[in-house]
């Protein structure tokens, strides 16, 4: 199973939500692949705690030929393991992006053949025995992000209660509409505590014509955290890890 995670707009909280369903997933015995394909600004690697200079290969060499998928595929299941056991057969093969200035420029200059993207996902696939491989894609709408989204056998359009990212979001759901892709999902994080959640859920489904899996809030907690872990394994009784549960029954 391909599940995309896309936001209209940056700052949405896009990366962590992928990270930790990632890890949740793992934790109830899911082998899990996660591609950061947010190459102009990758980021997603810190929530895993994997250090810059401990990346051999990454998406980068693979969409330039430098090497295969699953070279790239760096097995980060011992971060996730620090915080409980996971169910048997649980694992997180991370294949990140590249933070290196050089090669950040060289994609924005040169690009890359796009045809390559879909193929190296079905690599990751087979070749990790995967259960699901979950794809952070970048914001907005560029090719390979479209490509990410037709692919996808559930996508998951992240929003906040924020008129901007309401229009987008509509935009991002004609477009997901017309890939035909099967399993389309809402999660709206960042809410405020003062709001009615029934209520938002309720007015998003009806706007929206789609299913909201969950309704995240906002957390000084996570802010206090800066990335530097995986939340829903640090505060498990966290409404955010709840709400992310509730998303992760939806797959």
């Amino acid at each position: 199973m391909i599940v995309s995670t896309h936001s209209y707009r940056g700052g949405t909280g896009k990366s962590n939500i992928t990270a930790n369903l990632a890890a949740l997933l793992a934790r109830s015995g899911r082998r899990v692949g996660v591609v950061d394909t947010d190459i102009q600004s990758p980021g997603i690697h810190v929530l895993f705690q994997l250090e810059p200079q401990a990346m051999r290969h990454t998406l980068n060499d693979v969409l330039w030929g430098r090497c295969a998928m699953t070279d790239a595929a760096h097995d980060v299941t011992d971060r996730v393991a620090a915080h409980g056991k996971l169910a048997e057969g649980g694992a997180v093969f991370l294949i990140p992006s590249s933070v290196k200035a050089g090669e950040i420029t060289r994609i924005l200059r040169e690009g890359f053949d796009v045809n390559l993207l879909g193929d190296a996902y079905n690599t990751a696939l087979d070749a990790l025995g995967l259960d699901v491989l979950m794809i952070d894609t970048h914001p907005g709408m560029s090719e390979e992000t479209l490509l990410s989204i037709a692919v996808s056998d559930t996508l998951l359009l992240v929003l906040r209660p924020d008129s901007q990212d309401y229009q987008g979001t509509a935009v991002t759901l004609e477009v997901a509409r017309r890939l035909d892709v099967p399993n389309l999902l809402l999660v709206v994080n960042k809410s405020l505590s003062s709001l009615d959640f029934a209520l938002l859920k309720d007015r998003m489904e009806r706007t929206y014509s789609a299913p909201v899996a969950g309704i995240l809030p906002f957390s000084e907690e996570m802010l206090t955290l800066g990335s530097a872990d995986l939340f829903a394994l640090t505060h498990p009784a966290h409404a955010f890890a709840a709400g992310l549960r509730d998303v992760m029954s939806r797959l």
